[in-house]
């Protein structure tokens, strides 16, 4: 059944050259929403949310079931896709407040710097995130990490989503704005495509959407479709999601109407799982969805990493398929750079793997699993990694650092001292829930993977900084 599962999934997929011309380099626009869960669209199984851009999406391209953040947490999810690393290593290891010292170092590789180089055109629209000191020389801002152009906020749209007053355009405050956060951040990235952009030259737009993340503001007449919503706030998010569905449409009709849509490879994603009313009392409006996965955002467990995940690139995937392949952000660089012919430097501590080879009808060939940690996690639980089917889970014996509080003096320590008391095995193809460990009954898979999860812990931490020292 597997070997035939394999076959279906590499059939998805026809062949492109892997030599690319200048001529033949594909445009790319990644969209990212922040705090969407993996049950919170139409496509993924929600019985009310709609959503018909994306279900329009989703039928000309692939719909990954296995799609993965690089954290359950906002900054290092980013930091990881710009990057291609795990966050830790990097030095991102919790959200990132207004004044933080932590931040995306200006000498790391990332996929902005990368295709820039190679001569691409390169903008960011959205929730940024990937350092305290917002438009700072203080810090590394969005240009100085490989963007030409960018229109973004360090956290989220502030006071809400509707008519935020805290965007900065490419160094300069804008001042208010009017409409809904998604609205204003899809018209930006339209009008630089249209208007700004070099014609000349292939693209790379990384479109981050605040939604539907907290303070949730939603336009009245879709609050209204959903009159059978009677949960407090639940028409509220619901309409959310289906305005930032909007944004999608927007930004796929304004590809269209430049001609652009069929070398543009398309891929929307989540920073990680969903915000529930399990969290704290003020998210009343936050009804995300993980669908049957365990866990939410803040969690390692699949809720927390496990997002939505759709590609369209026409002529390249087929449409209206459906994939059960293990990919994640950290592939976004490597993917993206070898689809551009952009080189990356021999000395890059990349944990992403190239998805191209399924172009042409070959498996992807990870030399590691899938890792992630976050020593904020909920719980216990703090690391985990996933190899095909399998997924160990360790949990740490220095007991729960409870989320919310972001990076502190003192958590250093924490997480380079670390240790590991448990760890739960999972089959994820036939405990997609992870309700049963299984980590007794296949010892030699529980060992393996042990030893690999302990190597890459070991391996992220070794030179990650410790932003509080480092600040004296």
């Amino acid at each position: 059944m597997k070997r035939l599962l394999l076959l279906l999934t590499l059939l998805l997929f026809v062949a492109v050259p892997h030599s690319v011309s200048a001529q033949q380099r594909p445009n790319f626009l990644v969209i990212q929403c922040d705090d969407l869960g993996y049950g919170d669209l139409e496509c993924y199984g929600h019985p009310s949310i709609k959503t018909p851009h994306l279900n329009k999406l989703a039928s000309q391209g692939v719909r990954f079931t296995s799609c993965y953040s690089a954290a359950p947490v906002c900054s290092p999810s980013r930091a990881g896709l710009i990057t291609g690393q795990t966050p830790t290593q990097v030095g991102i290891y919790d959200w990132i407040p207004g004044g933080s010292p932590m931040h995306v170092q200006a000498d790391e590789i990332t996929v902005a710097k990368l295709l820039q180089a190679a001569g691409y055109q390169t903008g960011l629209f959205g929730k940024w995130h990937c350092n305290g000191m917002f438009n700072s020389p203080k810090q590394p801002q969005p240009n100085d990490l490989g963007f030409d152009y960018w229109f973004a906020t360090q956290n989220n749209a502030a006071p809400t989503h509707e008519n935020p007053n805290n965007f900065v355009r490419n160094g300069k405050q804008v001042g208010p704005t009017q409409g809904f956060s998604c609205q204003v951040v899809a018209s930006e990235a339209n009008k630089w495509l249209a208007d700004i952009k070099d014609d000349g030259k292939p693209f790379f737009a990384l479109v981050t959407f605040h939604e539907p993340h907290e303070p949730i503001a939603s336009p009245d007449d879709l609050v209204k479709t959903y009159p059978d919503a009677d949960k407090k706030g639940e028409a509220l998010y619901y309409a959310n999601v289906t305005n930032m569905d909007r944004a999608v449409g927007s930004l796929m009709q304004t590809l269209d109407q430049l001609g652009l849509a069929d070398n543009t490879l398309v891929l929307f994603t989540s920073d990680n799982g969903p915000e529930t009313l399990n969290r704290y009392g003020r998210a009343w409006r936050s009804h995300g969805s993980p669908g049957p996965l365990r866990g939410m955002k803040l969690h390692i467990y699949e809720g927390g990493i496990r997002v939505p995940g759709i590609a369209r690139f026409p002529g390249k995937l087929q449409d209206g398929v459906e994939s059960d392949v293990p990919v994640c952000a950290l592939d976004i660089l490597p993917t993206f750079c070898e689809l551009a012919g952009a080189e990356i430097p021999a000395n890059a501590k990349l944990d992403g793997t190239s998805l191209v080879g399924l172009f042409s009808g070959q498996p992807v060939e990870r030399s590691k699993p899938l890792f992630w940690h976050y020593y904020r996690a909920y719980h216990d639980a703090k690391v985990a990694v996933r190899d095909g089917d399998w997924k160990l889970v360790a949990l740490w014996d220095k007991g729960e650092v409870k989320p919310g509080a972001a990076y502190q003096k003192g958590d250093y320590a924490k997480i380079k001292d670390a240790q590991f008391k448990t760890f739960e095995l999972y089959n994820l193809t036939e405990d997609i829930a992870e309700t049963q460990d299984v980590s007794t009954d296949h010892p030699e898979i529980t060992s393996r993977l042990k030893k690999a999860l302990l190597d890459k812990y070991q391996q992220a931490t070794a030179n990650a900084p410790d932003w509080y020292q480092e600040a004296k």
